[in-house]
């Protein structure tokens, strides 16, 4: 099976002309130009972004997932592309309805007919690695609207040879590509199977959504379906069904009485509510996944993908974003110093400088006048040339961000992003570092210290009680006068051989 897919990666790799994007780096342009001349027969008019996109959906939905985790890391790829791999969709055909009911009689060991009271087989969605159909539950279990998302029989086989074979045209790429080293391709397609894979197991995206809903559970902004525990399995999820106008039709949104102007704004709230109140997040917030319900509240979808930071990684991107607002360049560089994140042996000024140029442009415009991307390549560049290395864990709240900025383009154009979120940001600092962080501090260490107190007298009176330590320092002055003494004798018995010996030889 491998060897039929390796034939096809090739033969759609030649007909896109993929192997000239790679052999171009050969530096005498002998291997383009023979490349070119035994297949003669190619068109290679189009842009090579644009002929890598083609390429990737001609190859199925994991090389379209590829490229879509691609154009988020613009610290690895040129500008064309990675703005021709964000145009990749994740549509793919619905697969059969009767493999469906076999997946769920699977999954539960008995058909659809006796787990559901109503099971809808026309799917209402369909990706990569599943579908989702809706249903209802029997009367004795509640009979609630549910929808069921069911995983694509056999990924696992097909994603595993998928993987292989990336792995292994990395591993060409980094031998083969003048940059190969430096963009660290390997690295790059194990962090893509990571989060494939966490996609694999239902049971982890009902996971995040339960934890996702907790967080938000008195929300008056967002709203997230509740996962129904008792039918979800590693290939089957099944949720409360939501009611809801897609985020992207404006039009039925105004009709609807909707307040777009509002709704953008908390969109951006949601998104830093998310990242530095919790420290967990939504990472794939694209129009598909988010719903408006009828009293004006985000619905969100689809938890397969979702990012975390550390208690350090939200101070210090706190940190950062009130130094870009307060336009403290400085700050900015030094933090990134201090943090390791750049070298240290770093020029602050060259580094303030950099930053200004790039940061500087963006305030008081709308944010229909700048794109944040562009504002993000250049950042990547300049890090590039500091030898700025780009955190992991910061990928996908990159990729969220640039999500957030094309939704708020599209419900309200008007929109400031930095004057939105700045007094959120300076609210969480004062909550952390201020009164207020003391008093949540202590509130947090008071469990502890309510079991640690009682003991307190206890543990007072054994250390009173403890013998006190010997005083050692007798014995060091005896020891070294011992030391003094057998060395005295040992220069004595030198001197005494040395004499000895001259006698000997006189």
């Amino acid at each position: 099976m491998r060897l039929f897919r390796l034939l096809k990666i090739a033969a759609v790799a030649s007909r896109f002309g993929l192997d000239e994007m790679v052999l171009e780096h050969e530096p005498t342009g002998r291997l383009v130009r023979l490349s070119n001349a035994l297949q003669f027969w190619r068109d290679l008019s189009t842009p090579r972004a644009e002929r890598l996109r083609l390429a990737l959906e001609a190859l199925g939905p994991i090389f379209v997932k590829f490229g879509q985790v691609l154009s988020t890391r613009r610290d690895l790829m040129p500008p064309d592309i990675a703005d021709e791999l964000a145009k990749l969709q994740d549509r793919v055909p619905p697969f059969d309805s009767a493999l469906a009911l076999q997946e769920i009689e699977k999954a539960y060991g008995r058909p659809a007919s006796e787990v559901f009271a109503e099971f809808d087989p026309v799917p209402v969605a369909s990706a990569s690695i599943a579908q989702v159909h809706f249903a209802r539950l029997k009367e004795e279990d509640g009979h609630h609207e549910v929808a069921v998302k069911i995983l694509r029989p056999n990924m696992l086989s097909v994603i595993e040879h998928d993987l292989a074979l990336m792995d292994n045209f990395a591993l060409l790429l980094e031998k083969l590509w003048a940059d190969g080293k430096r963009l660290k391709p390997r690295e790059v397609v194990a962090e893509f199977a990571k989060y494939l894979r966490d996609e694999l197991d239902l049971m982890r995206e009902a996971a995040n959504a339960s934890q996702l809903r907790r967080n938000f559970a008195d929300s008056k902004l967002l709203i997230v379906p509740e996962v129904y525990w008792g039918w979800c399995t590693s290939t089957v999820m099944v949720m409360e069904r939501m009611h809801g106008t897609p985020v992207s039709q404006t039009e039925r949104l105004r009709a609807a009485g909707v307040d777009l102007k509002k709704l953008s704004a908390a969109g951006v709230e949601i998104f830093f509510t998310q990242v530095f109140r919790d420290g967990f997040f939504h990472a794939d917030m694209h129009p598909g996944n988010i719903f408006v319900a009828p009293d004006g509240r985000y619905i969100a979808l689809d938890f397969g993908i979702v990012g975390t930071l550390t208690d350090s990684d939200k101070n210090y991107l706190a940190q950062n974003f009130l130094a870009f607002f307060r336009r403290d360049y400085k700050r900015v560089a030094e933090a990134h110093i201090e943090s390791g994140w750049a070298p240290r042996d770093t020029r602050v000024d060259e580094f303030e400088a950099a930053i200004r140029a790039v940061c500087e442009p963006i305030f008081d415009r709308p944010l229909k006048d700048i794109s944040f991307g562009k504002v993000l390549l250049r950042l990547f560049q300049t890090s590039r040339r500091f030898h700025v290395e780009i955190q992991p864990q910061l990928v996908m709240l990159q990729k969220t961000l640039l999500n957030i900025e094309g939704l708020g383009r599209q419900l309200d154009p008007e929109l400031d992003l930095w004057k939105t979120a700045k007094p959120f940001l300076e609210r969480w600092m004062s909550e952390q570092v201020g009164w207020r962080g003391l008093v949540n501090s202590l509130g947090q260490e008071l469990p502890q210290l309510a079991r640690s107190l009682p003991q307190l007298p206890r543990l007072v009176h054994q250390a009173l009680a403890r013998p006190a330590a010997p005083d050692l320092q007798p014995q060091i002055e005896r020891l070294i006068a011992a030391q003094n003494r057998q060395n005295f004798w040992l220069a004595v018995i030198a001197v005494l051989l040395a004499v000895l010996l001259g006698l000997r030889f006189v």
